[in-house]
């Protein structure tokens, strides 16, 4: 298995550089001392070099660390992932990665996404809820999927720790509404004040900008729009859902009505939700339909997000 990257090669030429550069930070030769150098100035000079020369090979330490290490374990992760994934299992054909900028996906209301045919991108909204979430994170891991996660505010910081497992996980997280309101009812000033707490919350839990937004009920409003813009935030809405906040749905009610939104459009953003429990019951079966109609699971990232 190869594990040196692009990355290694361009840390071995930078060690090889900077070596070179402690090779010149040597000590004084005995020839400067016969020039006249005083024992004083001769060990003066000698503690000079040995500083220089320990501050190169720190600066050598972390460009180490920062290049070759970094991109050892992220191979490492990537291999270890792909051997363990069973082949019957829907797995992660990709990682999409998206620059921050106010853009908005999703063909309810929105351009789609970039996907290729018969490529989907997993999305849940509401939570992190305790009783459900879980459920979800293990489903997702039993068939090795990466999901994105638009959270709300409030469970945000009623379950931190979940949130950040949802994280570590290798999922990528949005934002929600603060209180999920129908914006629409609410005034500017409303709106405005649902965002910033939301923000605040964000940064709270998982430092850092978030670069994703997706409104509660999908109801979107100029005035988030224009401060979601000018944040360079984007807004995510959807192609396809199975509507699981429909009460009383069985794991293959649910699965039905995914494919049958999914079935003519053939790729596209699917939101479902994590803080429903029939959701989280029927996530394998979901995950299992879609793993035999060929459809595949892109993993979506913003760059130089959290």
């Amino acid at each position: 298995m190869t594990l040196i990257s692009n990355d290694t090669a361009q840390t071995e030429r930078m060690e090889s550089s900077s070596a070179a550069s402690i090779a010149k930070a040597r000590l004084p030769s005995s020839s400067s001392s016969q020039a006249g150098m005083g024992p004083q100035a001769m060990r003066s000079a000698v503690n000079q070099a040995t500083t220089k020369t320990a501050n190169m090979a720190t600066r050598i330490a972390k460009t180490f660390t920062s290049h070759a290490i970094t991109a050892f374990i992220t191979a490492l992760f990537s291999t270890m992932a792909s051997a363990s994934c069973p082949a019957d299992t829907l797995g992660t054909s990709r990682t999409l990665t998206l620059p921050r900028a106010a853009a908005a996906y999703g063909t309810v209301q929105h351009p789609p996404l970039p996907l290729q045919p018969g490529e989907v991108l997993l999305t849940f909204d509401d939570g992190p809820r305790a009783e459900s979430t879980p459920l979800v994170l293990q489903a997702l891991a039993q068939h090795c999927v990466l999901a994105t996660f638009f959270m709300n505010g409030e469970p945000l910081l009623q379950q931190p720790a979940l949130a950040k497992q949802v994280a570590a996980a290798g999922h990528t997280v949005g934002m929600h509404g603060f209180q999920h309101p129908h914006f629409g009812e609410l005034p500017e000033a409303a709106q405005l004040a649902d965002l910033s707490a939301m923000q605040a919350a964000w940064r709270q839990v998982f430092g850092g900008q978030p670069a994703a937004y997706r409104f509660p009920f999908l109801e979107e409003t100029p005035a988030l729009r224009a401060a979601l813009k000018a944040q360079a935030i984007t807004v995510m809405s959807v192609d396809a859902g199975a509507d699981d906040w429909l009460p009383d749905q069985t794991p293959a009610m649910l699965t039905e009505r995914l494919l049958a939104q999914l079935r003519p459009k053939g790729s596209g953003i699917i939101l479902l939700h994590d803080a429903q429990d029939q959701t989280a019951r029927a996530l394998p079966t979901m995950l299992a339909a879609l793993k035999a109609q060929g459809l595949r699971v892109v993993h979506l990232r913003w760059a130089d997000a959290p």
